[in-house]
């Protein structure tokens, strides 16, 4: 089969089948002629034959830190529910948290392997910010603001102050912070800078330090509770800039016969599943991870269509979502 035969079975010309396939205009009778006659027949281009012709694969790279994540699940999801409809394929690369692999997919997808990019980003190197300067093929950044490039991106600074703040008119006053590494400039700048803000601006200044460094693992988040513990404890509040880690700390404070929250608050971020069915749930911050990555496709298919179009910034909000973990009143 070919588009010719297509052609005469749905009784239009072959230029008629070819706009079909590359999404161009046609009248909705030509479209359900030739949609009819390709399901009957299970006809399917040749995609390398396409690829020559047209110097487009139909196809988005998406590098993701970790692909056994609920936020990166979502986001993924997101992207593919505006990408899917418009016929394109993604290709996933999971850098396992790896910065330089990252550079290295960006340098592979750049080599016209794919349409576009769709990075979810971690850390923004000078090796990162000349991959994307150099990048043949348009770049959307989710989870990260970089300033003058496409990119979608969560309120971090206001979403930790205001829990935060949360926990400080509840009546808290012994904070404890598990944050991620500084390089990381949504997760482990602007959460932190927030939280240490709020605590300043309660005359609790002298609190702002009491933090610890976690990878994205309940594990870390367990044994970077025990160091606060040790160094600063009792606390009776910790704020942890990921669910995963605050898992991991509840876990902690259950083995050590602390009580949550009878003793102390414990929050999180994700609003994830794990977070919700721990005992208590665990009060978190719900970011729109799937609308990101929609947002994203969007900027990105926008790209595409016009590669003349500016830069867009989208900053998307968040919701706290207050669980049993925060709830009680203090001893």
């Amino acid at each position: 089969m070919n588009i010719s035969d297509i052609a005469k079975m749905a009784g239009v010309s072959p230029s008629a089948v070819s706009r079909y396939l590359n999404q161009g205009y046609l009248s909705e009778e030509k479209k359900e002629a030739i949609r009819k006659v390709i399901q009957e027949t299970g006809y399917r281009p040749l995609v390398q034959a396409q690829i020559l012709r047209t110097r487009k694969t139909r196809t988005i790279g998406v590098i993701l830190p970790k692909i056994d994540s609920f936020s990166i699940g979502s986001a993924v999801a997101g992207v593919d529910s505006v990408l899917e409809p418009k016929g394109f394929q993604i290709l996933l690369a999971d850098t396992h948290n790896s910065p330089e692999m990252e550079l290295k997919y960006l340098d592979l997808f750049d080599d016209q392997r794919v349409d576009g990019v769709i990075l979810i980003g971690t850390v923004f190197t000078p090796g990162h910010l000349a991959a994307l300067k150099k990048s043949r093929v348009p770049v959307v950044i989710v989870g990260q603001h970089l300033a003058g490039a496409s990119c979608v991106y969560h309120d971090d600074y206001h979403a930790f102050y205001d829990i935060t703040k949360r926990l400080l008119d509840k009546g808290c006053r012994r904070f404890g912070y598990i944050g991620a590494l500084p390089q990381d400039k949504a997760v482990g700048q602007e959460r932190s800078r927030a939280y240490r803000d709020a605590l300043r601006e309660a005359g609790l200044g002298d609190q702002a330090e009491r933090a610890a460094v976690a990878a994205f693992t309940m594990d870390s988040g367990r044994e970077k509770a025990r160091e606060l513990w040790e160094a600063y404890g009792p606390l009776d509040a910790l704020v942890c800039a990921t669910d995963n880690m605050a898992v991991g700390a509840l876990q902690y404070l259950k083995s050590q016969g602390v009580r949550v929250p009878e003793e102390v608050r414990l929050t999180g971020q994700g609003a994830s599943s794990l977070s919700g069915v721990t005992t208590p749930a665990i009060t978190s911050i719900r970011y729109f991870y799937e609308e990101s990555g929609a947002n994203a496709a969007s900027l990105l298919l926008e790209r595409l269509e016009n590669p003349e179009v500016p830069a867009k910034e989208i900053k998307l909000g968040y919701a706290i979502v207050e669980r049993e973990s925060t709830s009680a009143s203090l001893l």
